[in-house]
């Protein structure tokens, strides 16, 4: 039996991550794997959809290029090979973290691992061998998957969800997006831009449900006026899929109605992969689809611990890599603070972007805050009119009494990059008079910060 100081289960953001600052911090590490080192976020999600979102971008930009004083005549794309170029990106990214993993001297375990009593795991082989490793620290890092819903079960050919999304042979003529997170929405966008008839159903009130009110309905202005197809306060109640293509019973408030589409996207959320994967074996302590940690992701049973999606923190894979250092930080003795999960950013790569962190509007109501929101609109932002897209805005809330900045939501090309300024100034606790007098470059999308906060304190200079 081989013997490691750190075994991690799964390899996507979160354990490829961890093993990488355990080998750093001098442990000697072994991650195990049953598919492609990079997990679904590498492989299946984060990486590969935004080579499809970049490839949809570039051809939208073509089609407008007389808006640019441009001539592109006959633009025209190719599906499958905008396909086969984001299965390129995505292998070419899984080779860099084999190549990772050999530079950190990381062992890679090939195969189904299963924690076991006694800080074992068994790991079989494709071809059914198996071999049992122990170590003096197991970190769980199995990830999740497409979540299925009783009235959509998905059969991979006409209920599908994001895996096969991204590797369809043919592009569909008409498509139903069930769940407007951020995978939905990414999803719509891409298939509506290459020319798919696209509906998007959406069982609450606003699509983006987790963003502020505003950017919500900005984003449905924006998608609407693209010809995405709107329904929000409805529910797919069944499917049949028996025809050629697919018949979506969907229930509003204003009744029943049958939608007909070639495919149907089911993206209403993620299931974690915990199944047969040891922990009743170990006892270690599950609630509600999640394994139980502490701030340190330390599980019940001592020697034992789990990051990323199986954990209950936000299932994103800049979560889990950040719960995955912390984790073998502590292990190594190092002094740590917990993470702040009230600070974690999130973003969705449609068109335009949407970025967010922090409070919204109603939730820093709710918590009993008096508050000054700044908007900016990109409408009067010299870059964003002279990049020729002006959609969207930068929203900013502060408590009035001590200056806090409680949130900050953007919506326009581009965001996602600049939100990091947010998190980075509520991580030092700035106030809003220290970002008005941090010199931000013009012309630059990020000076809408600046003229957001301007506005919050009524010092706005160009709205």
């Amino acid at each position: 039996m081989s013997k490691f100081d750190v075994i991690v289960l799964g390899s996507g953001p979160g354990g490829y991550v961890t093993a990488i600052r355990a080998s750093q911090l001098g442990f000697k590490t072994a991650i195990v794997e049953k598919e492609s080192l990079g997990g679904v976020c590498l492989n299946w999600g984060c990486i590969p959809t935004k080579a499809l979102l970049k490839s949809a971008q570039v051809f939208e930009y073509l089609k407008h290029a007389e808006d640019y004083g441009l001539s592109a005549k006959d633009v025209d794309y190719d599906f499958g090979a905008v396909v086969k170029r984001s299965r390129g990106v995505a292998e070419g990214m899984s080779k860099g973290i084999q190549f990772l993993m050999k530079k950190n001297k990381i062992e890679v375990l090939n195969g189904y691992g299963k924690v076991q009593p006694g800080k074992k795991v068994l790991v079989k082989g494709e071809h059914g061998d198996t071999a049992e490793y122990s170590a003096d620290h197991i970190i769980i890092a199995t990830g999740a998957r497409s979540r299925e819903l009783p009235s959509l079960p998905q059969d991979g050919k006409k209920v599908i969800g994001y895996r096969e999304a991204m590797s369809l042979e043919k592009q569909p003529k008409k498509m139903i997006v069930v769940g407007s997170g951020a995978i939905g929405i990414e999803f719509a966008y891409f298939y509506n831009s290459l020319g798919t008839e696209v509906t998007v159903v959406e069982y609450l009130p606003n699509i983006v449900p987790v963003e502020d009110e505003d950017v919500s309905k900005q984003l449905e202005r924006s998608f609407k006026k693209a010809g995405v197809k709107i329904k929000t306060s409805a529910e797919v109640t069944k499917v049949d899929t028996s025809g050629d293509g697919v018949k979506a019973t969907v229930k509003t408030s204003k009744g029943e109605e049958v939608l007909e589409a070639d495919i149907v996207l089911s993206a209403v959320g993620i299931k974690t992969n915990i199944e047969n994967i040891g922990l009743e074996d170990v006892g270690i302590a599950v609630d509600r689809d999640k394994i139980l940690v502490n701030d340190y992701y330390q599980t019940n049973i001592p020697g034992y611990y789990a990051i990323g999606d199986v954990t209950p923190g936000q299932a994103l894979a800049h979560v889990a890599s950040a719960e995955g250092i912390l984790c073998v930080e502590k292990i190594a003795g190092m002094h740590v603070e917990p993470l702040d999960y009230g600070n974690i950013p999130g973003c969705t790569y449609c068109i335009p972007e949407v970025a967010s962190v922090g409070l919204t509007e109603k939730q820093a109501k709710e918590q009993g805050y008096d508050i000054k929101i700044g908007k900016f609109p990109f409408s009067a932002s010299g870059k964003a009119k002279a990049s020729g897209n002006a959609d969207g805005f930068v929203k900013v809330i502060f408590d009035a009494k001590y200056g806090e900045w409680l949130g900050c939501h953007m919506i326009g090309v581009g965001v996602t990059d600049m939100i990091a300024e947010a998190v980075v100034a509520r991580k030092l606790e700035t106030t809003g008079h220290e970002i008005l007098k941090a010199v931000h470059p013009h012309p630059t999308m990020s000076e809408a910060v600046m003229e957001a906060v301007a506005a919050a304190y009524d010092e706005v200079i160009h709205i």
